[in-house]
């Protein structure tokens, strides 16, 4: 029993890990290389993660510069970054990407509450997710009689206080997100 909570809190924990990456991948005020960890680019036939192709600076707020490790990728670079939904139209000037991102306006803003919410109701959806999949297990043992009724129940109150953590948790995550968001 104490595997099936245990791994149910790790697997929790890695939903709320995962939502957490995907809200450092709205941007809210300030432009950061995080925003550009979900770009896949075409290298040499092959979809590679931006990450692992290039660099990053960020010399101001609302400027970042990708500089490919490899000059004859800059071209895929910058058509990947260009149909991102990053909403960003990168400068290249032979070596360098220049990507400027512009002024978050109301309704932008509001457009990436609505995203975060909807991320923020995928990790919670991840994290009931595990928790069926666990009771499931909990129920499982029970009736090969295994353990007793009793047991079961207790496991799953702990069962319900973990899923109940990670959900306020990613709920935490959600309110600073959405007042990151909405500061000027």
């Amino acid at each position: 029993m104490n595997d099936i909570l245990n791994e149910a809190d790790s697997k929790m924990d890695k939903s709320v890990e995962a939502t957490r990456e995907e809200f450092a991948a709205i941007r809210a005020g300030r432009a950061t290389p995080t925003m550009f960890n979900k770009i896949v680019v075409e290298y040499y036939g092959a979809p590679t993660p931006l990450q692992q192709l290039a660099s990053f600076t960020s010399t101001e707020a609302r400027i970042i510069i990708v500089a490919p490790f490899d000059i004859t990728a800059i071209d895929n670079v910058e058509r990947a970054i260009r149909d991102s939904d990053l909403g960003v139209n990168p400068s290249s000037d032979g070596k360098v990407l220049r990507c400027v991102f512009p002024e978050l306006t109301e309704e932008r803003r509001k457009e990436y509450i609505k995203i975060a919410r909807g991320k923020a109701e995928d990790g919670r959806i991840a994290v009931r997710n595990l928790r069926r999949t666990a009771k499931q297990n909990l129920e499982k043992l029970e009736k090969d009689g295994e353990v007793g009724k009793d047991d079961v129940t207790g496991a799953e109150k702990k069962l319900d206080t973990v899923t109940k953590k990670h959900t306020d948790e990613i709920d935490e995550m959600l309110k600073s997100k959405e007042a990151e968001l909405l500061e000027v």
